[in-house]
């Protein structure tokens, strides 16, 4: 019988997937937080909907289970910066403390200078293992043209033009 895999494997495995990369903000009318997430995925087109997993000991799942509410925030190549300040659990950045931003329909914080948003509204949940699941219905999609910050291999990428 084979082992099953350990952390590292499949930290490794999964690393060689590229993925865009996102932030993921939600509010409670006192507070604010955000969180860098590579795991964010579109569910459904009717109704227009996404999924994010969020980690239970963030600051971040406290906010979405009381709001209901969340903005996946879809990152521009020139974003790395704060890509990486919102990965760190604590920095001033996943508190929105010096990062622009307004309150969307849900009230989740929109960011500004994002390449697009999609702000949700809670639809579903699943808990399994550390993570929430958040399944959100799509209340305000935006996207603008440039080009995405992507990850791969445990290091943020930029996309090459060959033209």
């Amino acid at each position: 019988m084979r082992e099953a895999p350990n952390s590292d494997d499949f930290r490794h495995a999964m690393g060689s997937f590229p993925t865009g990369v996102t932030i993921v903000t939600a509010a409670d009318g006192e507070s604010a937080r955000a969180m860098t997430a590579n795991s964010m995925t579109s569910v459904s087109l009717e109704p227009p909907s996404v999924l994010v997993c969020v980690n239970r000991a963030r600051g971040l799942y406290g906010l979405i289970k009381s709001s209901q509410a969340f903005c996946v925030h879809i990152l521009r190549s020139n974003q790395e910066a704060l890509a990486r300040a919102c990965s760190q659990t604590g920095s001033p950045e996943t508190m929105l403390k010096g990062v622009p931003y307004r309150a969307g329909k849900t009230g989740a914080p929109i960011i500004d200078g994002a390449l697009g948003y999609i702000e949700c509204k809670v639809a579903a949940t699943l808990d399994f293992g550390t993570h929430t699941i958040y399944v959100g219905e799509v209340v305000e999609v935006t996207a603008a043209e440039g080009e995405p910050l992507l990850f791969y291999r445990g290091r943020y990428i930029h996309l090459r033009s060959d033209g």
